[in-house]
């Protein structure tokens, strides 16, 4: 595989990781799942990224699984295949846990562990020629290790449908189930990506990766007591801080933030 496999570069605060891999579909193996998640490891540590734009070369957003990589995973064992999914688990975390605000920009066809990485991204814009599909069941697997996202995604019900049928579906059928949040035009995809991380780049970047934590904290959590006296903790923590006071001074005298002066 090219060490090419994938992009990455940070330009004026922003990380874009584009699959590269047109002539496969931007299908994954090993190999690639590796790199990407050392790429998205990294970007979770650079504090100099504001927000990052997952996207893909050529027609496909991601095929899935490579064929190549299918055909040794036919002769694994139980360990070997234990190892080799926890590899492609480590992935989907790894892109998940990434703290700054994450943009998926699909075109063309998302499938199987494809849908699994749109799934973890904050925000997904798809071009209207994208196509989605799990279709693990047809090959009497199961998309075990992107479900946690997929499940969060789409929510159960449009899970139990797709996940048993394994249908191939639109994105206009997509963004009625919640996996990705637009619909685009054909060759507008780029600029509505870039509208949102303008818009990004207007919000404290401390600030949106406190917000996306609390989604995670307390998407699960019941209201009462303790959640409330958690929630008033974490406001109280962010009004008492630099980027906090330095928000709301700026909008009293109304001026721009300093984040925003670069």
């Amino acid at each position: 595989m090219s060490e090419k496999a994938h992009l990455y570069e940070v330009r004026d605060g922003v990380a874009r990781v584009t699959l590269n891999r047109p002539d496969k579909h931007n299908a994954f193996d090993d190999a690639l799942i590796a790199e990407l998640t050392g790429t998205f490891e990294t970007v979770a540590r650079d504090g100099s990224v504001r927000c990052m734009v997952l996207a893909a070369a050529g027609k496909s957003f991601s095929a899935g699984a490579d064929l190549n990589w299918m055909r040794r995973m036919a002769a694994y064992d139980w360990d070997d295949n234990y190892a080799d999914s926890l590899g492609l688990g480590g992935l989907m975390q790894a892109l998940d846990a990434v703290p700054q605000p994450t943009i998926a920009a699909v075109q063309g066809a998302a499938i199987g562990g494809g849908v699994g990485l749109v799934a973890c991204c904050d925000v997904a814009l798809a071009s209207e020629n994208a196509l989605f599909c799990l279709s693990e069941v047809r090959l009497g697997l199961i998309p075990a290790v992107i479900s946690p996202y997929v499940v969060a995604a789409m929510g159960r019900r449009h899970a139990r449908r797709y996940f048993l049928t394994a249908e191939r579906f639109d994105a206009t059928e997509a963004c009625r189930i919640g996996l990705v949040h637009e619909v685009v035009a054909a060759g507008e995809l780029e600029s509505h990506v870039n509208a949102i991380v303008d818009t990004l780049q207007a919000n404290g970047p401390g600030a949106m990766r406190d917000a996306k934590q609390l989604v995670k904290d307390v998407a699960l959590a019941q209201p009462g007591d303790a959640l409330t006296r958690e929630t008033a903790r974490r406001i109280a923590d962010v009004r008492a801080g630099g980027e906090g006071r330095e928000g709301v001074t700026a909008f009293l005298e109304k001026r721009r933030p300093d984040w925003k002066q670069s």
